[in-house]
């Protein structure tokens, strides 16, 4: 019996073979790697996967997909986790995880914060996403496109868009051009806040007003930055600073007692 996609948990299922290919080209998984995919649907990646895999662990939180991948593959080589991917906690996984999946549209955002909980153990990952919202993750300062999710992915991640995928990929059609990203975590020698609970405030902060001057979207801390010891323009806007101007800026506040840590 043919599944009808829900709207209710984004579903659009990727039917083109040769984008499929090109998703797993990109992953390039060898035997023993510990892959996790997210959303495997009717299982366009999770057949290809499996074929070069020992193991596969798939989130799914659709319980009439859930129960086909059960029936369709033995529990010693497929492992089916049913529930919603923004309550599993993947730190449970194991380490090397290689996260995939093509991510729900409608949770996109939520769950690559989600996973940044996780990044330690993760040794990569590969997302189909709104072509929008990827060119938002790679965005540099000053580009239109760069804001609080460029930042905070960006301080976490090495990131790369790989290709469009277009709507008639799919089944049904979304009504928005997809890309593909891969998602390297930074290692432990990258630079880092001093508290990423108050990087997380300020770079919030600082974009829930972008059109303004720092200096005014931060009143309330302004008084106490010192702009030209941090080289930051008492001037300048957000989208101006880069992914380590906003962590000085943060330690700054930090040290001047402004922000709790």
């Amino acid at each position: 019996m043919a599944h009808q996609a829900r709207k209710r948990f984004g579903q659009h299922f990727l039917t083109d073979d040769g984008v499929v290919d090109a998703i797993v080209r990109g992953i390039d998984p060898r035997r023993s790697d510990a892959v996790v995919e997210i959303g495997p649907g009717l299982s366009a990646l999770t057949g290809p996967l499996l074929a070069l895999l020992d193991h596969l662990t798939v989130v799914e939180i659709d319980r009439d997909l859930a129960a086909r991948l059960r029936h369709a593959h033995a529990p010693e080589r497929l492992t089916v986790i049913e529930g919603d991917a923004l309550t599993v906690d993947f730190s449970g996984l194991g380490s090397g995880l290689r996260i995939v999946g093509n991510l729900p549209y409608n949770i996109s955002s939520p769950l690559l914060f989600h996973l940044m909980a996780c990044a330690e153990q993760v040794r990569d990952q590969h997302f189909m996403l709104q072509r929008e919202v990827i060119d938002r993750m790679v965005a540099q300062p000053s580009s239109g496109d760069y804001g609080r999710l460029s930042v905070m992915l960006q301080s976490r991640y090495r990131m790369h868009k790989l290709f469009d995928v277009p709507p008639e990929a799919f089944d049904p059609p979304p009504r928005v051009v997809s890309a593909v990203v891969r998602m390297v975590p930074l290692p432990d020698t990258r630079q880092q806040p001093k508290s990423e609970k108050a990087f997380e405030q300020v770079v919030a902060r600082a974009f829930a007003q972008r059109r303004k001057m720092l200096r005014r979207g931060l009143a309330d801390w302004a008084p106490s930055i010192d702009w030209d010891g941090l080289s930051i323009p008492s001037t300048a806007r957000a989208e101006e600073l880069s992914v380590a101007q906003f962590m000085a800026l943060t330690d700054h506040l930090l040290d001047k007692g402004v922000l709790a840590a």
